[in-house]
């Protein structure tokens, strides 16, 4: 399970706020079926690398701290194809560049 985190607090965005990460991942942790992997995000859309970057690092901070209580979490999945050099210098391990495969879609 990857937790989505509503990184730029946009109100038409899903995701729980950095600040619920902790309950969350506890609640996770207790589910006999599943397993806990790490964070995922879909910041604010903008072409402002220095913005880009501070949200991914925000994020990168969630991370870091969820996994010192959870050391098996792994996945930090951040970044697409308008933004993925910004997620992976902030320390991303997943990136989903599918407009950059496919194109846009109509």
């Amino acid at each position: 399970v990857l937790i989505q985190v509503n990184i730029s607090f946009e109100p038409a965005k899903s995701g729980c706020h950095p600040n619920e990460i902790t309950e969350l991942a506890d609640f996770i942790n207790q589910c006999e079926h599943l397993t806990l992997r790490g964070l995922m995000a879909i910041p604010a859309k903008t072409a402002d690398p220095q913005l880009q970057l501070q949200y991914f690092e925000q994020l990168q901070t969630c991370f870091d701290k969820l996994q010192a209580l959870y050391p098996q979490v792994d996945t930090l999945s951040m970044g697409m194809s308008n933004d993925v050099e910004a997620a992976i210098a902030a320390g991303s391990t997943m990136v989903r560049i599918g407009t950059d495969i496919f194109g846009t879609r109509t």
